[in-house]
């Protein structure tokens, strides 16, 4: 009833997973890279008050931005060491999507 596969045909198996899997998380890493960027591009525009939060536009994409990566940068936060105003995760966060984006292609 069940055929027991070669040790080639196994590889090849495994070697087409492997593909649908980076084809998978490829663009979502893409976007997850892009979303970060933004955010840290965003925080210190707001920061030198080049943007403003009251803005409905701008408030709309800042605070979406705040609720999709807070919970990432959260976790991150506490393993790092506290470094007073200067906030790391986001950096920490793009290494990590770099070095996925690496280990799938």
């Amino acid at each position: 009833m069940f055929k027991r596969l070669g040790q080639g045909e196994q590889l090849i198996k495994v070697a087409c997973l492997m593909e649908i899997v980076s084809d998978i998380l490829s663009p979502i890493l893409s976007v997850a890279y892009f979303l970060v960027i933004a955010h840290f591009i965003m925080s210190w525009l707001i920061r030198f008050e080049v943007l403003n939060i009251r803005q409905e536009l701008v408030g709309q994409i800042w605070y979406t931005l705040e609720r999709i990566l807070q919970p990432v940068y959260s976790r991150i936060r506490r393993f790092m060491p506290d470094l007073g105003g200067v906030d790391l995760s986001p950096i920490v966060v793009l290494l990590g999507i770099v070095i996925l984006r690496n280990l799938i292609n």
